[in-house]
């Protein structure tokens, strides 16, 4: 089929009906590609082969295409030349700052995730080809591969985003492709202008902090903890030794003295492999104030929990879980799950000498994300586990919008952390009715 007869054509409606069809972009880009020396194309920049690529694609327009509105024209020359430089149908997507979170099941379904919420994006692949032509692209830039025997690899663009892909024969559906986007880094009065917490809470957190107690943000999936836990980091003081440990870098402290260390899978032969739990060891052997780990998974814990334990006080880590206390035997489960065969009251002391506070999060129905419950752990060495609520989050009966409201009640904090707090010097927020 001729270039020209794949141009798109203007429909009475206004809109450009094969606008967005994939196969047409493809004959374009491989049109493209033919007529340039890629060897000349390596030796530039990104901006440079952009241009270069973006002027070319104007005179084959000009040249073999019908006469296109000036919108119609850049929408395909951006298309061809994202699909042959960048990741073709992810790119505006990827340029959407709103889009927090990118799914793709299969070539024709799309969603993405805006301000907490899901909706399927009228964008597709032309087909699972394709989807895997940008799989691979992505894949490929991190030295990692994805075929039949290895079909699950998780992975980070050169910008931060999170990757996650899963292939067929495990994907049923067609290759599933999922994008976590880098969170901007919040302050937490930023957070409290969203209505994530009070401004209460952040002077409560700030004296916590700067007082050393170990704190551990808990939360489900998509509930902020990586971006709650870089805001509660910037509480820390600027002149402390800092260690981040993480599975992919999505930190970004602002103090002087951050190292920043990140897990390596194995390579294609198996080896070489660096887990968390490697990180962890070392960054004590790296002379560090504190220790702050992205997500606790496994055996990392119990080291965690010694590091803790060994005078690294003031850590902070996060975990998965659905409620406080449900942290706490995470934390236990994980710590089990390592190459020593501890009792569970010893791993119980552990997590009672370790453990501080617990701060949860939660999502609501409308896609906000807040801070819902703060509690000291007060049960000591071999105890059952025993929390005192610090904070907890009343939410309103919800109005006919849905968008859920309500205010944080402040509790009498415990004699053991006041007097931590006074140990260091901090004076007792006023919110907490001491001074």
């Amino acid at each position: 089929m001729a270039l020209k007869d794949r141009v798109p054509v203007r429909t009475p409606n206004g809109r450009s009906r094969d606008a967005d069809d994939a196969d047409a972009i493809a004959v374009y880009r491989e049109r493209l590609l033919a007529e340039l020396d890629r060897t000349e194309l390596a030796a530039l920049s990104q901006d440079q082969r952009r241009l270069r690529l973006e002027r070319r694609m104007g005179d084959v327009l000009s040249l073999e295409g019908p006469v296109l509105a000036d919108r119609d024209r850049a929408a395909i020359i951006r298309r061809v030349v994202d699909d042959a430089l960048g990741l073709g149908v992810l790119e505006p997507l990827l340029a959407d700052p709103s889009i927090t979170e990118i799914m793709v099941n299969g070539p024709h379904d799309v969603f993405v995730e805006r301000d907490g919420r899901l909706q399927r994006h009228p964008m597709s692949f032309s087909s699972d080809e394709h989807l895997l032509q940008t799989i691979d692209r992505i894949v490929s830039a991190v030295n990692r591969r994805v075929d039949e025997s290895s079909p699950m690899v998780d992975a980070r663009l050169a910008t931060g985003e999170r990757v996650n892909v899963v292939i067929p024969p495990l994907a049923l559906d067609g290759p599933s492709l999922t994008i976590r986007r880098f969170p901007r880094p919040f302050r937490l009065d930023e957070l409290v202008g969203r209505g994530s917490l009070d401004a209460a809470l952040v002077d409560l957190f700030g004296a916590l902090v700067r007082a050393r107690l170990s704190v551990v943000v808990s939360g489900g999936t998509g509930t902020g903890k990586t971006t709650f836990l870089n805001a509660l980091s910037g509480l820390v003081p600027g002149h402390e030794r800092i260690v981040t440990i993480e599975d992919a870098a999505e930190l970004s402290l602002q103090q002087e003295h951050v190292v920043r260390l990140e897990s390596r899978p194995a390579n294609v032969e198996g080896r070489g492999q660096v887990s968390i739990r490697d990180l962890v060891r070392n960054s004590l052997r790296m002379r560090p104030d504190r220790i702050i780990v992205g997500e606790v998974r496994g055996g990392e814990a119990l080291d965690m929990l010694q590091a803790m334990n060994t005078g690294h006080e003031g850590s902070l880590v996060t975990v998965h879980a659905n409620a406080a206390e449900d942290a706490l035997g995470r934390i236990e489960t994980l710590a089990a799950m390592s190459e020593l065969a501890l009792p569970v009251d010893v791993l119980r002391d552990q997590v009672n000498t370790a453990v501080d506070v617990v701060v949860q999060l939660s999502r609501g129905a409308d896609g906000s994300r807040r801070v819902v419950e703060v509690a000291a752990l007060v049960s000591r060495h071999r105890e059952p586990y025993a929390l005192a609520p610090l904070a907890t989050f009343e939410a309103a009966p919800p109005g006919p919008d849905r968008v859920v409201a309500g205010r944080w009640v402040h509790h009498e904090l415990p004699e053991t952390v006041v007097r931590r707090l006074l140990a260091a010097g901090e004076a007792v927020p006023a919110s907490w009715g001491r001074s």
